[in-house]
């Protein structure tokens, strides 16, 4: 199927930016500093200065925090986070439409419980409401995705029980920079879907004054597969930003508007018969900024404020034309405010502290014909938030962190019969629920011989609810499913315990660490193993439509670990050549011995890289073992080999208006294996992409 071209031109809109005046000596101000994973100094350049390929190992973390830098995300060419992400030790894809709707899954955990977030604010998007839903972010505009589990969260909210996918970039300047304009583009064209892509960014400094812009768009038709296309999997996206801040003695306050655009199809038997397909639209203002102080007990305080409107059409070809058959709006503010303090040398070693509180308000709900999934429900949270961190001395360390948070979750409940089976119609009422949900965190870090660096974290953190988990009670067309809330559910409250053991410097670098997790009414969905069409009279009576799902509750235990390793053997002509290692996995069972539904499999891979001045060559196999721990009414998912290999080629330019070059290939399941991903909704209908080749090119002004 070809795709169709997007319905109709969308401009970025325009903003008035009102900006706080300031002196007028110009001076560089500090990015955002994560607590647990200490960020590229202020006047460094858009990426950390590493070996190409090289593992990124962020050994003064409590906890794993995983780096991907701009120049990887270049190389992997995923079209979304989840695909950018898919292979790395711990992180997985929901998988619903690869290339597109493809949302990562961290640790066997998915939508309410990773958060998603561009800059330190949230997405702002309905990703976490369903697996068809795409992140409106896309990897062209970024320049470095991190990754985060455990305490780190906390400052963050409830929603990153299971972890944080954060997204940087200079949308919002925080770097100043020299005078001047300086920028990028990029493309590449791709064999898989006969896609193509492209982006430019452009940065530039006017005295205290600096700028951002950038603008992408990416194009891809059906996908291949070992048995031909995979029907309905096509997608075009395109967007761009423009951003603007004021620098001053003591730190910036900057703001920025970007627009993201998206139209792709689904794919699967009835969606694909149907040609259904999401298109998408979001605007998004963001501002954010820091002020230092020189006197007193105040370090800095930053801030973080943005709002999105959001909305896409869900459709199916009528006819000769495409309908709506549903209409899903979000409409989102969120604030945060941080308070560091100075350093304050106590007996027992030098103690920092970081005070926060944060502000949010979403409108969520759906309308049309098929749109009575989600009546309209409002969320107001409020939250404060402490870490403290204490170096007993340089080598041992201490941080402990408390988070308690109000959420407030108003909408349209419903009454279903005990068995969901038609032609019984349930009871709708007006609900508000109310939670408070607390949560802290203990850790050390100890460094050890030899350069490793180890910890040991605790932490019990608590979740509210969200309001498709509460309130959901109708068919949902895009993803095949007639989704039932449960309005009686309660907070849902995990204690973690973890080990970690890490190397960053040498040769030889390692990443690794173990995980317990203990849940006290883990929220999920349930396939019933009964089917409907579009309304609930049809569930059990003849509908074949829709699977039926039921947000369920029951306690659960996950356990899992992950390694992640590379060795530099030593020099082979004029670079060196070295081998890496990976192996990772999650145990997920309820307290009555039945496994949690759609859980990553085993994965054990390996590989081989050489690199020089300006080449570098890798090829990696990564083996995925069968999944047989299923939940009821679920499918056993097999097997697979996933080889992938690159080569790429970094030149200066000299003499001419451009800096660098970087040309380069990548080949992707070159072994052309029947990919199905356990995680996802679709695996039996759903292949994953087949083999792969693709070339891209960027060059640095």
């Amino acid at each position: 199927m070809s795709p169709r071209r997007l319905a109709r031109p969308r401009l970025l809109g325009l903003a008035a930016l009102v900006l706080l005046p300031a002196s007028a000596s110009a001076q560089t101000a500090l990015p955002e500093i994560l607590i647990e994973a200490p960020r590229r100094p202020a006047d460094a350049g858009p990426d950390l200065a590493l070996t190409p390929g090289q593992l990124q190992v962020i050994d003064r973390a409590f906890v794993p925090v995983t780096v991907v830098n701009e120049a990887d995300i270049q190389r992997n060419g995923g079209s979304s986070l989840g695909d950018q992400l898919f292979t790395l030790p711990g992180i997985t894809g929901n998988s619903f439409a690869p290339g597109s709707a493809n949302r990562p899954v961290i640790r066997g955990l998915d939508n309410a419980r990773v958060r998603i977030q561009e800059n330190g604010l949230g997405s702002a998007d309905v990703s976490d409401l369903s697996e068809d839903h795409a992140v409106p972010i896309d990897p062209l505009a970024a320049e470095r995705i991190e990754v985060i589990r455990g305490p780190a969260a906390l400052r963050f909210g409830s929603a990153a029980i299971g972890g944080v996918v954060n997204v940087t970039n200079e949308r919002i300047p925080t770097r100043l920079g020299p005078e001047g304009v300086s920028g990028q583009i990029r493309g590449s064209f791709n064999s898989g879907d006969n896609g193509h892509d492209g982006a430019a960014q452009v940065r530039g400094r006017s005295g205290n004054w600096a700028y951002s812009a950038d603008i992408y768009a990416r194009s891809a038709g059906d996908y291949a597969t070992p048995h031909g296309r995979q029907a309905n999997s096509y997608s075009q996206t395109y967007g761009g930003s423009f951003g603007a801040s004021y620098f001053f003695n003591n730190g910036f306050i900057g703001a920025s508007i970007s627009q993201f655009n998206a139209l792709y199809g689904m794919p699967g038997v009835e969606p694909a018969a149907n040609r259904t397909r999401i298109d998408m639209i979001q605007t998004r203002i963001a501002s954010k900024g820091e002020f230092r102080f020189d006197g007193g007990p105040l370090d800095a305080v930053r801030f973080w404020l943005g709002g999105s409107l959001y909305r896409h059409n869900e459709q199916s070809l009528v006819g000769s034309s495409f309908e709506t058959a549903a209409t899903f709006r979000n409409q989102e503010l969120e604030g945060r405010v941080e308070t560091a303090f100075k350093p304050l040398t106590t007996p027992i070693g030098t103690l920092s502290s970081v005070f926060g509180v944060q502000l949010g308000a979403q409108n969520l709900g759906t309308s049309g014909e098929a749109g009575g999934l989600l009546s309209p429900a409002n969320t107001r949270t409020a939250a404060a938030f402490l870490f403290n961190e204490l170096a007993f001395t340089p080598e041992t360390r201490m941080q402990a962190a408390f988070r308690i948070e109000q959420a407030r979750i108003t909408g349209t409940a419903s009454t279903f019969p005990a068995d969901y089976l038609g032609p019984t119609l349930p009871n709708e009422f007006g609900a508000t629920r109310a939670f408070t949900p607390m949560s802290a965190s203990l850790g050390f870090l100890q460094n050890l011989p030899f350069g490793f660096v180890g910890s040991i974290t605790g932490q019990y953190v608590e979740r509210a609810p969200r309001a498709q988990e509460l309130f959901s009670k109708g068919p949902h067309e895009a993803s095949g499913t007639f989704e039932i809330g449960n309005p009686n559910l309660r907070k849902e409250a995990a204690t973690t315990f973890e080990l970690g053991l890490r190397r960053a410097q040498g040769p030889w670098r390692v990443d690794a660490s173990a995980y317990y997790t203990r849940y006290s009414g883990f929220i999920y969905k349930r396939l019933t193993g009964v089917t409907c069409d579009d309304d609930f009279a049809s569930c059990g009576t003849g509908g074949t439509e829709l699977q039926q799902v039921v947000f369920g509750q029951q306690d659960a235990t996950f356990y899992g670990a992950e390694l992640r390793s590379q060795y530099d053997i030593g020099q082979l002509g004029s670079g060196t050549i070295g081998v890496e290692g990976q192996y990772d996995f999650v145990r997920a069972r309820f307290a009555d011995g039945t496994n949690v539904p759609r859980i990553p499999p085993h994965r054990l891979g390996g590989g081989v890289y050489w690199r020089d001045a300006n080449w570098f060559a890798r090829m990696t196999l990564l083996h995925a073992f069968s999944h047989t721990e299923t939940a009821p009414n679920e499918t056993r998912t097999a097997g697979y080999n996933l080889l992938n290999a690159e080569l790429s080629y970094r030149m200066a330019l000299r003499g001419s208006a451009f800096k660098e070059m970087t040309v380069g290939l990548t080949g992707t399941n070159l072994l052309n294996e029947d990919i199905r991903n356990s995680v996802s909704f679709r695996k039996d209908e759903v292949l994953m992409p087949g083999r792969t080749v693709r070339f891209f090119t960027s060059v640095k002004f």
